[in-house]
């Protein structure tokens, strides 16, 4: 039997350096929130400012998708360099995203502003692949769930709430709607600013260290100050399997996580980007007024529970009921449609059922990176989270394309049958292909020692 040298970093309890990782990677979280949400609340501010009023176009789509489509670049470059250093290149992610939103308050153009948020999307791609990686890493193995569904699921929704927040604001004080939009998209700097030095200070993951760096040394220092007691340079590394090794053992697993980010992101992303404009316009609110609406009754209270039974329910069921309950208040939605119209707040309150499921389940794991961390190895975690991350953003780009062309061709109701029908074959594929991975430490979820043990 191989022990595990990571076992003082995996039992040591929630500490100051477990809240200040989670603070230092949940701001540039919130970020990621703000910019990807923000962009549905302005959707019609700011193509209406470029003469362009088609909710359902294809310059709204690429306006929408822009930032999708390069944060799955991102994800890719980032996740395969993280294999040299999760560190080495945290801190770069939140520049890019601080530059490329300041810069959408200049352009000229729809073409300027779609090729800006591309820009943005590589950065947020990046903080995607490296924020859940840094912060499993650290995690114990109690409360790696909670902690990285608060520091992903639950700031995320934050950062789209302060998005909501600012738009309301800048509607109430009667400011130009050609310069609200852009207010409201380049505030995504402030956030991504603030913890550019805090990022650049934060140690090198201990897993790192001794998983592909094989430094014992720089190991104990790390862990020492990650747990607050001596740590010593273990004797036993354990499983230096190569990436292409552990893919070619664990593919099926790999590639349930990916499909599973990959049909979260078609539902999500549709509410995200088109519910303020589209399905608001049916229920008679404003953009901003539904999206507010939405993370305050809904998708805040789901995050909330997301962080309560993540640990104690486990991965798999509590993904498997937000599936669920995804696929039945869209359908609940979808055959009412006259009800809906006829009561607004009726529409409302289903509509927000979806959010609350949605964050209390997949969208506080798949969707905050975990099945990719804790399925795969240290050597391999990179890889992995990369075609996670992709796979999800190509999910969203997909429906930034898709969505609001069924909305146009087929209507609303054919168009949230047609989501539903994915959060059914989401809800099969957790339940036939997911391991539980609750509680145990990240080498046992990803069988990261098992060539070593089969060796023994």
């Amino acid at each position: 039997m191989v022990d595990s040298p990571y076992q003082p970093l995996d039992e040591t309890p929630l500490n100051r350096f477990h809240w200040r990782s989670l603070l230092t990677t949940g701001m540039g979280v919130l970020t990621d929130g703000y910019d990807l949400s923000s962009v549905g609340i302005v959707l019609p501010l700011a193509l209406a400012s470029f003469h362009e009023h088609s909710l359902t176009g294809i310059q709204s789509s690429l306006l929408a998708g822009a930032a999708l489509v390069g944060s799955a670049v991102g994800a890719l470059i980032f996740g395969f360099a993280a294999n040299r250093g999760r560190k080495r290149f945290y801190g770069l992610d939140v520049t890019i995203m601080t530059l490329a939103a300041l810069a959408q308050a200049f352009v000229p153009s729809i073409g300027w502003l779609i090729g800006t948020r591309f820009i943005l999307g590589i950065g947020v791609g990046a903080d995607y692949v490296l924020s859940p990686m840094i912060l499993g890493e650290h995690a114990n193995r109690r409360d790696r769930g909670k902690i990285m569904a608060l520091g992903f699921g639950l700031t995320w929704t934050v950062g789209a709430v302060v998005a909501s927040l600012l738009y309301l604001a800048l509607h109430a004080a009667n400011i130009a709607p050609g310069l609200t939009w852009r207010i409201v998209l380049a505030a995504g700097a402030i956030p991504a600013a603030s913890v550019i030095y805090l990022r650049r200070r934060l140690p090198e993951t201990p897993r790192f260290l001794l998983a592909i760096e094989r430094n014992a040394d720089a190991y104990a220092r790390v862990a020492s100050q990650a747990t607050g007691e001596v740590v010593r340079p273990p004797r036993a590394i354990g499983s230096n399997e190569e990436p292409r090794r552990f893919l070619a053992r664990r593919w099926r697993i790999v590639l349930a996580a990916c499909s599973l980010w990959f049909l979260f992101d078609i539902v999500a992303y549709s509410g995200i980007l088109f519910g303020p404009s589209l399905i608001a316009k049916g229920i008679g609110l404003t953009p901003g007024t539904f999206n507010l609406a939405m993370e305050l009754i809904a998708t805040i209270p789901g995050a909330l529970v997301g962080v309560a039974l993540v640990d104690r329910l486990g991965r798999r069921r509590l993904q498997a009921a937000g599936f669920a309950g995804m696929a039945a208040f869209l359908v609940i939605f979808a055959l009412n449609h006259a009800a809906i119209l006829a009561t607004p707040l009726l529409g409302a309150a289903i509509y927000g059922g979806v959010n609350f499921a949605q964050q209390g389940g997949p969208g506080s794991i798949s969707a905050s990176g975990l099945l990719g961390v804790e399925l795969a190895s240290t050597r391999s975690r990179g890889t992995v989270q990369a075609f996670t991350v992709a796979s999800g953003r190509l999910g969203a780009s997909l429906t930034a394309f898709v969505f609001p062309a069924l909305f146009a061709h087929l209507g609303e109701s054919a168009a949230l049958l047609f989501l539903a029908g994915i959060a059914v074959l989401a809800l099969v594929i957790t339940i036939v292909a997911v391991p539980e991975t609750a509680t145990r430490s990240l080498e046992e979820s990803s069988g990261e020692f098992a060539p070593a043990l089969a060796s023994d």
